[in-house]
């Protein structure tokens, strides 16, 4: 664990977290910096309650424990603010997410979201998505052996999630990841998660085209430098 870049962690999380006021319906995000934000909710607001929908049980349990109320999602939620993380993060504010097998749940949760707001550390900007981070899918566990194949025979590198005593790894939907290594850097992200979403036995793909609303880039000095949709640059 990098000191430094913990640091640019706990910055984005904080700076996130002045915009947010009491009684607000939040959507938490999974993965290290989604942690920070929750930690950063809990010292900012103590005994202030929200209306909090968790994308993973790690999340929610972590907010419960810091006094933070998680309930299960309802017919007609809408949320305020989603407080999430990514993988990377491209030039026109594309993201790849999945790192923390959540990819599915923060999706949804985004999509029911006003504002989505990311949080990450200088590493994970990107000029394409694909150039750093695999890129996550995940498939039915019954379907997973057939979607390796026809993604390696298509020359694809894919490798399957697992735990460190080698099982495969599982999502809290009972789903298996594999992380997908395209051969070069995606052109079109759209594209790309469209065509991998189309096979069958393919839940979600890690790739959030246009979802995100603001991207708080946090630097180890505290500083922070925040990107709208509109900062992209043409196409």
């Amino acid at each position: 664990m990098d000191p430094a870049l913990e640091r640019a962690k706990s910055a984005a999380a904080g700076k996130a977290v002045e915009a947010v006021r009491p009684g607000e319906r939040l959507a938490l995000g999974t993965g290290s910096t989604a942690a920070y934000a929750v930690r950063a909710l809990a010292e900012r607001f103590p005994g202030v309650r929200f209306d909090c929908v968790a994308s993973s049980n790690a999340t929610a349990d972590l907010a419960r424990s810091l006094g933070i109320p998680v309930r299960d999602l309802r017919p007609g939620d809408r949320f305020d603010r989603m407080l999430d993380g990514a993988d990377e993060v491209d030039e026109r504010l594309n993201l790849t997410k999945g790192g923390g097998g959540a990819l599915l749940r923060e999706k949804l949760l985004a999509e029911l979201s006003h504002e989505v707001v990311i949080l990450v550390d200088p590493t994970k900007l990107v000029h394409r998505l694909g150039e750093r981070a695999p890129i996550p899918i995940e498939v039915v566990p019954f379907a997973r052996p057939t979607v390796e194949e026809a993604l390696g025979r298509e020359g694809f590198r894919v490798a399957l999630r697992r735990i460190p005593d080698g099982r495969p790894f599982r999502t809290d939907n009972g789903n298996e990841i594999l992380d997908f290594n395209p051969s070069e850097p995606l052109a079109d992200p759209g594209r790309t998660a469209s065509e991998l979403r189309r096979r069958t036995g393919v839940v979600e793909v890690g790739i959030f085209v246009g979802i995100a609303t603001r991207v708080l880039v946090g630097s180890p000095d505290g500083q922070v430098v925040e990107r709208r949709p509109s900062d992209r640059p043409a196409p």
